[in-house]
């Protein structure tokens, strides 16, 4: 049996879209909203068991619209539909037990999957949205080294020793192991053999 659905975008175009692809692909749409208010309205008279919300509406946003739902222990599974792709965002969202987070840009490629893992009672995030924040939490971690550090962790992807690393700047081997403590710390690497190698491997494109 098909999930009941309401949506709701203030882009009539993509709340047209939106509509016409659940159409067509025979989910049982119940209603359609233009703006936060009616879409919680709707949500109360109808209780579906998805509301596929835009974060950014009139009267109310999607994550207001959350957290009323939330409040009102009401078992509407949420879907946010957003061009957002703020970790801020993306944390709120996870606080208030969203479903789904789906970027507009990719949203008709993905709804079926999302739709189909909330209805399991697994939340869907977008993986662009997941790949983008890893690459921006990356960023700022690495932010935080200092230049020695960081001279330190680009050599260590050339795998060169403690040792060769002391030798090129100018310091005791002991000394770079410090550092290299002091990395991992700051990264919130798991603290493993090779564990910064293997780091520094994976994230070498932010060290270029």
């Amino acid at each position: 049996m098909q999930p009941t659905i309401i949506i709701a975008d203030d882009h009539p175009l993509v709340l047209k879209g939106l509509q016409d692809f659940l159409t067509e692909k025979n989910y049982n749409l119940l209603a359609t909203a233009k703006n936060g208010k009616i879409a919680l309205s709707l949500i109360k008279a109808h209780s579906p068991d998805i509301a596929i919300l835009d974060i950014k509406m009139p009267f109310l946003t999607g994550l207001e619209i959350a957290q009323k739902c939330k409040e009102a222990n009401l078992k509407t599974k949420i879907v946010l539909i957003t061009l957002e792709k703020e970790e801020s965002v993306y944390v709120e969202a996870k606080r208030l037990g969203v479903y789904g987070y789906v970027l507009k840009e990719f949203a008709l490629e993905e709804i079926e999957n999302c739709i189909s893992s909330v209805i399991k009672g697994k939340p869907y995030f977008s993986p662009e949205l997941i790949s983008y924040i890893q690459i921006d939490n990356t960023q700022s971690l690495l932010n935080n080294l200092t230049n020695t550090e960081l001279k330190i962790l680009k050599l260590t992807t050339k795998n060169k020793t403690a040792r060769e690393i002391a030798e090129d700047l100018n310091c005791s081997p002991r000394t770079v192991e410090k550092h290299k403590s002091h990395i991992i710390t700051k990264l919130n690497i798991e603290k493993a053999p090779n564990s910064l190698l293997i780091w520094a491997k994976e994230n070498q494109k932010h060290l270029s």
